[in-house]
């Protein structure tokens, strides 16, 4: 540094008055008449380019190849930027002794009084800093890039680095026609950006912590080079020089800053912000270590010694070096032609012009503005454009990590071409990972995150007290990433929902960079994406309802009487009694019942009509038929055979008719449900329904332009007391001990989860959205992209469907719901139990009950029989009857007959008309 200051000074002392004034060395070459004189303008700080200046008009008197018969001599001029008539005065001085060209300056306000002065005069005006002139001139040409161009490249690589949003730092209102590419391609349509001016004032923190309270990561800077570091280092004091902060410096010259404290900071911070620049020269070319070497040796010459690396060269003073070599051979080449150029002294107060002023810079035009040209400078191929006013705009612009030095791509027109391959990027942002302990902020709640004991958690527990899904999954992604990792609960327990214009819970833990990654049960929404990054979802679900399971109603062993009513089987009974009473009416009124029978015991030639159709026959006949079972006994007559068909079609349609509502009331006694899915609970008044407080199911609802889900938001919102649960443990809790009168909407994740646990609990409909879990991230992220990938592999190789299993269903914690425990197969709920057709059994055995009984009647009655027939006892003749019956070897029973008395026939007779055989009075003849 301090040799810049003597060399300073020595550019100072260096002639300047408005007449030039030669060194010694130069006397003798005065006298020749091949002299030309080139004017340079520059500023009290820019001893580079005066530096430059000169040696490169060294270089071209050195070298016999460019203008072999005239020799330059520079004639410098230091400017004050303030003194606007001092500088017209020095400018005036320079062409009264003869210039042939004016080289700068930089400062805009300047560049406008030289270029007046020079279109006057007809004096090439070249310049090396691209700025907006009151009105275009044509004596004037610029080396500098196009901003145009610069700004084309500040989108290319803003696009290349994915920067949606960001915030610009600009110093003057030239930065913002800089800038005036990117301004336009990120318009209000897109992403907001952010404009702030630096201002006078040298404190910077108060403007850095507002860009850090807004949460933007991403800073476009634009401002002076040796302004640079002092904002590195308060930004660093306002802890705005963290990982996840980014730096894009629009400077050509920000490579020359000196970074070396960023290697000091990193003892402090883990990781220092990723500082991104441009740079249009190479210092490891030759052309720029060539030009290092003249500028050296020239100043050893006068005596100067200097410390300058190729690193600290600027543009401008890389520009000005090109602009001389460009210059000098344009000059050789018109001196080719006819006539050659001498110089002429001129006066800023006569009118009158140097008539080889334009011939110069038209022949300058027509050399560079060549595309074939092949000369290289040290900024790269020196050509002009003639299709964009011959401005410089066939250049590249080197991208570097200006923390590293070292280049990262290159901007040309054709895009951006970057060094290093995918592959090497995501190699070395794993290794930084693996150099980590990542922080990750989580929420307590099964089977995400849970206490491995049933203390409350407290705070510095970490990763020793904490069990659940959240900690495998970062586990299984820390073995693929090779990094540590940290767990905290967050303090006020939200997941993160904007309140206010402020982020709570999770998200704000990210916002504020207390932690490197957010997991749990997040769900990714549009306004999260928005202000945190999050990697690909590592699950799938959608909002579905939590219900219990309907209690059954109570069971009726006689369900199968209730397809027909009661009026109905009253009906059926009245008809079942009345058409067999009719058909035994008929039997013995129509002749065609009537059939002939040989009398066993008295054979006479009398033959006697009966009849089948009896009473308990007519009764046994419906029953057959009504049972569809049928009978051995048939009607014969036409009438007959009517009512038994009309019998049998009412019969048909009857059971029918039972046979098909029989299934719909056995299922439906089952238990019915209010609510079938979401239309329903929401067309219902009985059942109330909320979901968690500040959540995204909340969010959804809020924002859902479906009429049945703003029908449930109006509900919700002017419900009382409050649907609205602090967490999904309350709500679960509610829908429990609502006995069916509340219903939570929810994750449907967390709904298998509470069900597999809880048996009166039920997931109820489908799904009413589709959305997906992900790992939170702050922004702009550097671990973005390798998390997302881990997250990839994990899904392939089916590990995530381990840990859900794992911890949805095969986890064994003592709350477990022992039926989820079975097969699904094992459950069947259309299945009828005892309870609901227990009462055909009842019913068969109450039968089988009654006939017993009824047997023994008819046995005891049978005894007593006997035993008048045969004249014992009645006790003789039942343990006769009754060894008889059991006797279960014999199959037939003989029958005892008297010779029948007068008496004992004419009894036989009136038992007989009794019975219903035909009596002599109702037998016929038979012919």
């Amino acid at each position: 540094m301090a040799a810049r200051v003597v060399l300073c000074l020595l550019l100072l002392a260096w002639p300047c008055r408005g007449q030039y004034e030669p060194p010694e060395e130069a006397e003798e070459e005065q006298a020749l008449p091949d002299t030309m004189h080139i004017g340079g303008l520059f500023g009290p700080d820019e001893w580079q380019d005066i530096l430059a200046f000169r040696s490169a008009i060294e270089r071209v008197n050195m070298d016999k190849r460019v203008l072999p018969h005239v020799k330059l001599v520079p004639v410098v001029e230091v400017l004050n930027p303030v003194d606007g008539f001092a500088v017209s005065r020095k400018v005036c001085g320079m062409v009264a002794n003869g210039v042939s060209a004016l080289f700068g300056p930089s400062h805009r306000d300047l560049i406008n009084i030289v270029s007046s002065i020079s279109e006057t005069l007809e004096i090439p005006h070249i310049l090396t800093h691209y700025t907006s002139l009151r009105r275009p001139t044509k004596l004037r040409v610029n080396v500098a890039p196009d901003r145009q161009s610069i700004s084309q490249a500040i989108v290319a690589l803003l696009e290349d680095m994915a920067w949606k949003s960001f915030t610009i730092i600009y110093e003057d209102d030239e930065a913002l026609f800089r800038l005036q590419e990117v301004l336009k391609a990120h318009g209000p349509a897109d992403a907001p950006i952010t404009v702030r001016r630096l201002g006078d004032d040298p404190d910077y923190r108060p403007l850095l912590k507002e860009i850090r309270n807004s949460t933007e990561t991403r800073i476009v800077l634009d401002v002076a080079p040796d302004k640079i570091m002092e904002i590195f280092r308060q930004a660093r004091q306002v802890k705005m020089m963290g990982d996840y902060i980014s730096y894009l410096v629009t400077s050509l010259d920000a490579h020359t800053a000196d970074f070396g404290e960023f290697g000091e900071w990193k003892q402090e911070l883990p990781f220092v912000s990723n500082v991104t620049g441009l740079r249009l020269l190479d210092p490891d070319g030759g052309e720029v270590q060539n030009a290092l070497q003249d500028w050296l040796y020239s100043e050893r010459l006068r005596g100067n010694t200097i410390s300058l690396a190729a690193a600290e060269i600027k543009t401008s003073a890389a520009l000005i070096n090109d602009a001389v070599h460009m210059f000098a051979r344009s000059l050789h080449q018109l001196n080719q032609t006819e006539p050659p150029v001498f110089e002429r002294q001129l006066s800023c107060d006569v009118a009158q012009i140097w008539e080889h002023g334009e011939r110069i810079v038209t022949f300058m035009k027509s050399v560079y503005g060549n595309p074939d040209t092949d000369e290289v400078g040290m900024t790269g191929p020196l050509s002009l454009d003639a299709d964009a006013d011959f401005r410089r705009t066939n250049f590249s612009l080197t991208l570097i990590d200006t923390v590293a030095n070292v280049g990262t791509g290159v901007w040309n027109m054709s895009g951006i071409h970057l060094f290093r391959s995918v592959e090497e990027m995501e190699r070395d942002t794993k290794e930084q990972l693996s150099k980590r302990t990542l922080r990750v902020v989580s929420k307590l709640g099964p089977p995400f995150l849970m206490m491995k004991n049933k203390d409350n958690y407290t705070a510095g527990c970490g990763n020793e007290c904490l069990r659940g899904y959240s900690v495998d999954l970062v586990e299984a992604i820390s073995q693929i990433l090779n990094f540590k990792y940290e767990f905290y609960v967050v303090a006020d327990g939200q997941y993160g929902s904007l309140k206010n214009g402020a982020w709570n819970g999770l998200i704000k833990d990210l916002l504020d960079r207390k932690a490197d990654l957010g997991l749990c049960d997040l769900t990714i929404t549009y306004d999260r994406e928005r202000a945190v990054d999050f990697t690909m979802p590592f699950m799938t679900l959608g909002i579905s309802i939590l219900h219990t399971i309907p209690e059954a109603p109570e069971t009726n062993r006689f369900s199968f009487l209730l397809p027909l009513s009661t009026e109905v089987w009253i009906y059926m009974a009245f008809a079942y009694v009345a058409v067999s009473f009719l058909l035994f009416v008929l039997a013995r009124v129509t002749p065609g019942e009537w059939e002939s029978t040989t009398p066993s015991e008295e054979q006479t030639s009398e033959t006697i009509l009966e009849y089948t159709l009896n009473l308990s026959n007519a009764i046994w006949h419906n029953v057959g038929s009504l049972m569809q079972q049928g009978s051995d006994i048939a009607p014969k007559a036409a009438s007959t055979r009517m009512v038994a068909g009309m019998w049998w079609f009412f019969v048909l349609i009857m059971i029918s008719s039972y046979t098909a509502n029989l299934a719909a009331f056995l299922t439906d006694n089952l238990g019915s449900d209010l609510i079938k899915d979401a239309k329903d609970l929401a067309t219902q008044t009985k059942v109330q329904y909320g979901c968690v407080y500040g959540g995204s199911t909340q969010s959804f609802f809020a924002n859902s332009n479906f009429s049945d889900y703003q029908r449930m938001w109006d509900y919700m919102q002017n419900a009382r007391p409050s649907v609205f649960p602090a967490n999904n443990m309350e709500g679960v809790e509610r829908v429990t001990k609502g006995k069916g009168q509340y219903a939570f909407l929810m994750e449907s994740t967390s709904i298998e989860y509470q069900s597999a646990r809880i048996c009166n609990l039920r997931q109820v409909g489908g799904l009413l959205d589709s959305k997906g879990y992900g790992i939170a991230m702050p922004r702009n992220s550097p671990f973005r992209g390798v998390i997302s990938g881990a997250v990839l592999r994990l899904q392939e190789s089916g590990k995530l469907s381990q840990l859900k299993d794992l911890w949805w269903r095969q986890y064994d914690d003592g709350s477990r719901c022992a039926s989820e425990a079975a097969p699904a197969s094992s459950v069947d709920s259309n299945k009828l139990g005892l309870a609901n057709v227990g009462g055909v059994f009842l019913v068969l055995i109450y039968g089988c009950a009654a006939a017993f009984v009824m047997a023994i009647i008819e046995f005891l009655w049978n005894s007593r029989s006997v035993a008048i027939e045969n004249r014992i006892s009645v006790s003789d003749a039942f343990w006769k009857e009754l060894k008889f019956a059991i006797n279960f070897s014999v199959s037939t029973k003989p029958v005892k007959h008297k010779t029948p008395t007068p008496s004992t026939a004419a009894s036989r007779s009136v038992r007989s008309s009794r019975s219903g055989s035909a009596t002599p009075s109702m037998a016929r003849s038979a012919r």
